[in-house]
């Protein structure tokens, strides 16, 4: 028996509940009351109508509900006698009575009576019950006020609906729908956070039951659920939201269907119209994918579909769910739905662009949230950092710096390396993106090791990448790495020894370029620093035009060190004149540039001068910006006497052995040259930081250690700040000179170089210190013991140099019974008969070496007289050039090396060129030593052609050396190494860039344009071209070919732009130049025409590259007179054209096959390099790089040709090996070679042998065997490769043949 009243009721059997959902139920016959009709009331309940009052029917019905309360469904009398009652209770009187208490207990009753007639309701309509329900529901709005003192009744009444499930009654009627919808309605929006945990669970049960019992749930009832979930309602009602996210996790298995019905129709077949929700399909599915997976078990294939719509935009809106649904923390879809994964990376490159941004917004939180799936977004955002669109490229950086820093394990070496990529990209956003980037992610792991060593260790190579970004061109590259190394690589905010100790050991562990970078970069900032104070000195002078003209230099060139040079050069004037107006502010910038200014001092000076300048107030301050620019460059935010103490402690801890040095990752002798490395570049930017007496001391125990490098860099910190030693600091003088002395002495070379200029600079008795080591010094030479020659003479040349007056005459002495006599025109010792044309610097002979600083004093003692009185210069002018025509060997006893021999053509070569940068012997260099000096670009030895146009970029790129040498790149077209031709294209292209801005800046430059306008280099390359030795039959096409290629090599570059009408001017000039002569030699028939013939190929290719040189040229070209005759224009015309029509055409098409016109400079070339006739030959297979002629060209014909004549590897091999076997098998071949009737040239000169010597060697040696077919008719050898000695004697065999073929397949490599 159960107990009375409703709390029991729940505790029912199962069997004794009604069962509504299997069978249906029955409505009987309408029961009659007991007593004729008539209605009974509980005992002490009066009759319930309409003609009393409210009060008193709330009265009568609280008694009735405690009676109802009370009963069971075993009360069989009770419910026969009250069941008149009960059908009154539903009456229209009590469902529409206006009073809320009334129809509150009214409802409580119907609640009750429904539970003590179950199975069977006592109300037989359909119509009837459906009225009841819908009142009932209306009903459970008063949930919704939890402070009504009715509260308790409403939750009664909601308890026993949910415990007797008296809505399931509903499920006979046809529209019951109509009634759940209102009850789910009513539910969601009377639920708020004041309902406890008692009301939510009512609430679920009564829902849950509804949609777990019945045949399935509608769309609208669906819709009454599903709408909380929407952004938009979730906000309004969060207690609506859980309820809805609950019911729906208890009910997964029953609604999945129903919510895969809803989806299919909207995703697969549009119907957008079966619901309301249609347009928040996408909301509803990922909250439905975080309320529970199972919920979408079939919706996600629909996804799929979707991914491959034909509509952008719905594409973009499927891409963005799944990736909420991919990114999620917890989501296992990707492992679960491996297909739809594999569909959602597709989409990374989707043809529309928002697309593939939204995926790659995604991959971030993937990356951060899912480690193990980094592995597949690998290769799709690999692809998508080449993007053309610079706003993905952008999100993939942020994408993969956000993982990173988050936890630098979720993002591979792989995704770090598309960041490295993109800090060169073309667009400045994302290069300043990739940038930043790595420099947090510098500062978070190596700088603070917030991961440990082995991560600080995987990003160690960020340092040495954005220091290198300072190499690049623009000025905004250059200010970000400047920013970057003072906020992120060393802190300027640390104090003065952490800062000093992060910047000690950064220095230590950067690579060579990056160690550059950093040099360059206080370099350029120290170079701003001096503009700016020359511009403050400037408004210390009278107001004058001249003034004003200078200044408007400085503030030009001060532009050009910020970015956006013309909005720079307008602020840069607005500031100036703020300055001419402002005293004080004038005083805050030069505190801030004075060497004197501390760390601190500058911080308060910038500060001061940025408030002077901020007003008035704006939002956007451009020209603020800029000075700020400015002050950030030219601000010491480093480097003061402080911090420089701060270093030298650091380094005597490491001279000690108490330094950090291994914790840091660096040997002591790592940290000890570094940190004198570090000294010396900062004694150049900072000399004044240095003049204390303890870091002078710490500086002269660097000078007794055995490092010869610490050593050298001490004495050039001494050189460098030294200024005051001798006056203020004489202890330190007299601790100083003795050791100068010595390494001026017995050191080495570079020591005695920085020894000499050091006691030059910082001592006023020099003369008296340079002649007590000169004179011991000119005693002891002895040419005899070559070893210990080096030092001296590099030590007398500069003294020499630094005073020529003083040692005029025995230095004159020296130079010519010492050094040309007793050193230069002797060959003591036999050098190594190895057949290499270059060696080690360990590998060189002391005697060879001793002749390279001989040629060197020679030079610095010129230097230092700057005038040729006694004639000194042409002598050794005409010294160099025998030894260059000797080809190194000037004695011609055939003792020395190839080795040797290439050395000492680049000292002499070099030498040449260092001369001409002095005017006095510019004007003494006779267009035939010009030629010689520049055939050393085309040396046969790799390595001299390197350092000669490294040495010649040097020089003309800092307008040291007059316009003519500029021609000598033209002669790079020859060389037959892709990475030297570029190289010298891209020296050409700085060289021109560098001379044409010197001549905006530089109003003065104006009347220099001869020498300084860059297409005034066409005269001198065409004068150069026409001596060119390989010229020899100006008439064949393979020698014309060269010309042109030579010619385009330069004209390229000069005519990318048509400026000022260049291109006529251009064509004029040459033009000009053939109704000159040759002044070489004017009278020489065969030379003028070769000099005719260059000019018509010239015109031909200006013709061919632009349609706008034939347009009229104003101005008159200047021709050198050095180089040309100018002839009376009455006496003398040439009209005659010197290519023949057949030939223009073989020079535009090309003889084998069509080619576009003038075909690119990098190209496989037919003249690699200047050569000799060489009189032995090695076997055919050997690789060495020795004088032997080999083919520059793998063509069809010569199928049996090595690869070494392609190799890029190795030009000059290092080891190779000649067996006495095959000394025997060159006799025949140099016997060929005589025998072939080779015209030997009547004066041994720098260069390539004739085309026709070169020629009949090859065919001779061919004849004889002694060379594979194609093996040696070239002008000269390509670099050979690094074959092993064992090959050497390897006759053509099938291996052979193969490497043959490998040989064939690099060449069509290299033509890519």
């Amino acid at each position: 028996m159960l107990k009375r009243g409703a709390r029991d009721v729940f505790r029912r059997p199962v069997e004794d509940r009604v069962d509504r959902t299997s069978t249906s139920m029955e409505f009987p016959q309408q029961q009659k009351p007991a007593g004729d009709g008539k209605i009974v009331y509980p005992p002490g309940v009066k009759e319930i109508t309409d003609k009393i009052s409210n009060d008193e029917v709330v009265k009568r019905l609280k008694m009735v509900v405690k009676t109802y309360m009370d009963m069971d469904q075993d009360s069989e009398e009770e419910k026969q006698q009250y069941l008149g009652l009960a059908l009154h209770l539903a009456s229209e009187f009590f469902l529409r009575n206006p009073n809320k208490d009334v129809r509150l207990l009214v409802a409580c009753c119907l609640a009750d009576i429904f539970r003590i007639y179950a199975p069977e309701a006592p109300y037989t309509s359909h119509d009837k019950l459906k009225d009841i329900f819908l009142f009932i529901t209306r009903q459970l709005k008063g949930l919704e006020d939890t402070k009504s003192p009715q509260f308790n009744r409403y939750f009664y009444l909601l308890e026993n609906l949910a415990w007797v499930k008296s809505y399931n009654i509903c499920f006979e009627l046809e529209d019951c729908n109509e009634i759940f919808i209102q009850l789910f309605k009513t539910l969601f929006s009377v639920i708020n956070n004041s309902h406890n945990q008692k009301v939510q669970m009512h609430m679920m049960d009564l829902m849950s039951s509804i949609i777990m019992e019945g045949d399935g749930v509608t769309q609208e009832l669906l819709d009454t659920i599903l709408i909380n979930l929407i952004p938009a309602h979730k906000n309004l009602n969060k207690q609506a939201y859980d309820l809805a996210k609950t019911l729906l996790k208890r009910t997964v298995q029953t609604i999945e269907t129903c919510i895969a019905n809803f989806f299919n129709q909207v995703l697969v077949m549009g119907k957008s119209s079966v619901s309301d929700l249609s347009e928040h399909v996408f909301d509803l599915i990922q909250e439905l994918f975080a309320i529970d997976p199972m919920l979408l078990t079939s919706v996600m294939p629909q996804l799929e579909f979707k991914l491959k719509s034909n509509d952008g935009e719905e594409r973009l809106a499927v891409v963005r769910l799944l990736a909420k649904l991919f990114g999620a923390k917890d989501s296992e879809l990707a492992s679960q739905n491996r297909p739809l994964w594999q569909c959602f990376l597709g989409r990374f490159n989707d043809i529309h662009v928002p697309v593939r941004l939204e995926c790659v917004k995604f991959a971030s939180h993937c990356l951060m949230n899912h480690p193990d799936l980094a592995k597949d977004l690998t290769e799709y955002l690999k692809v998508r950092s080449h993007d053309p669109e610079e706003a993905i490229r952008h999100d993939v950086i942020v994408t993969i710096i956000n993982a990173g820093k988050k936890d630098l394990n979720l993002v591979n070496d792989q995704l770090l390396g598309f960041v490295r990529e993109r800090t060169l990209d073309k667009r400045w956003r994302v290069r300043k993106e990739a940038m930043m980037g790595l420099a947090q992610l510098y500062k978070k792991y190596c700088l603070h090791h917030e991961a440990g060593k082995e991560s600080a260790q995987k990003i160690s190579w960020i340092k040495d990448k954005l220091l290198h970004i300072y190499y690049q061109n623009s000025i905004d590259d250059k200010l970000l790495v400047e920013k970057i190394f003072a906020q992120y690589m060393v802190p300027h905010s640390l104090d003065t020894e952490e800062k000093m100790k992060c910047l000690y050991y950064l220095y230590s562990c950067l690579d060579t370029n990056a160690v550059k970078a950093l040099n360059e970069m206080w370099k350029c900032q120290n170079m701003l620093r001096s503009l700016v104070k020359e511009l403050l000195d400037l408004h210390k002078l009278p107001v004058s035009e001249a003034n004003n003209t200078a200044m408007l230099g400085k503030l030009m060139s001060i532009a050009k060190n910020l970015p956006d040079a013309g909005k720079a050069q307008d602020f840069m004037k607005k500031f100036n004149q703020v300055l001419s107006e402002d005293e004080k502010l004038r005083i805050q910038l030069e505190m801030l540039i004075s060497p004197t200014c501390s760390c601190k001092q500058a911080e308060i000076c910038v500060r001061e001068i940025t408030r002077k300048l901020t007003f008035p107030k704006q939002p956007s301050n451009p020209f603020l910006e800029m000075v700020k620019f400015l002050l950030e460059r030219i601000a010491p935010v480093h480097i003061d006497s402080e911090a420089i103490s701060a270093l030298v402690k650091l380094l005597n801890k490491s001279i000690e052995g108490t330094a950090d040095d291994e914790e840091e990752g660096v040997t002591p002798d790592t940290a000890i040259r570094s940190g004198l490395e570090l000294l010396k570049v900062l004694s150049f930017t900072h000399p004044t930081a240095f003049h204390s007496a303890e870091t002078y001391e710490s500086l002269l125990q660097c000078l007794k250690m055995e490092d010869d490098k610490v050593a050298e860099a001490a004495i050039q910190i001494f050189r460098n700040t030294g200024q005051k030693i001798e006056t203020e600091l004489q202890q330190i003088r007299s601790t100083l000179i003795p050791i100068l002395h010595q390494k001026a002495k017995r050191g080495t070379p570079h020591q005695a170089k920085q020894a000499v200029h050091c006691i030059h600079a910082i001592f006023n008795n020099k003369e008296v210190q340079l002649a007590q080591i000169f004179e011991p010094l000119s005693r002891s030479l002895n040419a005899d013991v070559p070893e210990q020659l080096i030092t001296p003479l590099v030590s007398l040349g500069h003294i020499s140099m630094l005073a020529p007056d003083q040692f005029a005459s025995p230095m004159k002495s020296i130079v010519a019974n010492f050094i040309v006599k007793d050193l230069l025109m002797n060959d003591r010792s036999v050098g190594n008969k190895n057949g290499k044309l270059w060696s080690a610097d360990e590998e060189v002979s002391p005697e060879v070496l001793a002749k390279v600083q001989a040629i060197k004093l020679l030079v610095r003692w010129l230097l230092g007289m700057k005038n040729n009185q006694s004639k000194s210069a042409n002598s050794t002018l005409r010294l160099l050039s025998a030894m260059l025509v000797s080809e190194g060997d000037l004695t011609e006893q055939k003792k020395i090396s190839k080795s040797d021999m290439s050395r000492l053509r680049l000292a002499a070569g070099s030498a040449i060129m260092k001369l001409a940068q002095e005017p006095c012997y510019h004007e003494i260099i006779t267009p035939e030593q010009f030629q010689l000096c520049g055939l050393v670009i085309n040396d046969e030895c790799y390595q001299v052609r390197q350092i000669f146009a490294q040495k010649l970029h040097l020089a003309l790129v800092k307008l040291l050396l007059p316009l003519e040498y500029l021609a000598v790149f033209a002669l790079c077209a020859k060389d037959p190494v892709k990475e030297r031709r570029a190289h010298a294209r891209q020296c050409l292209l700085k060289n021109i860039s560098v001379r044409r801005e010197y001549i905006k800046q530089n109003p003065l430059a104006q009347e220099k344009l001869v020498s300084l306008l860059p297409e005034y280099v066409v005269p001198f390359m065409i004068h150069l071209l026409a001596h060119d030795p390989d010229f020899t039959k100006p008439h064949e096409y393979e020698q014309l070919k060269d010309i042109k290629e030579c010619l385009w090599f330069m004209l390229e570059v000069l005519m990318t732009k048509n400026e000022n009408n260049s291109h006529a001017f251009l064509r004029k000039m040459v033009e000009n130049i053939k109704q000159t002569k040759d002044a070489q030699c004017p009278e020489d028939a065969k030379a003028n025409e070769k000099l005719y013939i260059v000019c018509d190929v010239a015109l031909f290719v200006i013709a061919n590259k632009s349609t706008a040189c034939h347009l009229d040229c104003q101005k008159e070209p200047v021709l050198p007179s050095k180089f040309f005759l100018v002839q009376d224009k009455q006496e003398f015309k040439n009209d005659k054209e010197y290519l023949t029509g057949e030939m223009r055409q073989m020079l535009l098409t090309g003889k084998p096959k069509p080619a576009p016109v003038l075909a690119t400079v990098n190209k496989t070339l037919t003249v690699p390099g200047r050569r000799i006739i060489q009189k032995t030959t090695t076997a055919p297979d050997t690789t060495s790089n020795t004088s032997t002629n080999s083919s520059p060209l793998v063509t069809a014909n010569n199928k049996n040709s090595t690869d070494s004549s392609e190799s890029r590897a190795q030009e000059n091999n290092e080891n190779p090996v000649i067996k006495k076997d095959e000394t025997k098998k060159d006799e025949p071949s140099q016997k060929l070679v005589a025998d072939a009737g080779i015209e030997a040239s009547p004066v041994r000169r720098r260069g390539r042998p004739t085309k026709a010597a070169a020629a009949a060697a090859a065919a001779a040696l061919k004849e004889a065997g002694a060379l594979p077919a194609g093996g040696g008719g070239g002008k000269g050898r390509k670099r050979a490769s690094d074959t092993t000695t064992d090959s050497i004697n390897v006759k053509m065999s099938k291996q052979s043949q193969q490497q043959s073929d490998e040989g064939t397949k690099r060449q069509i490599d290299l033509q890519r």
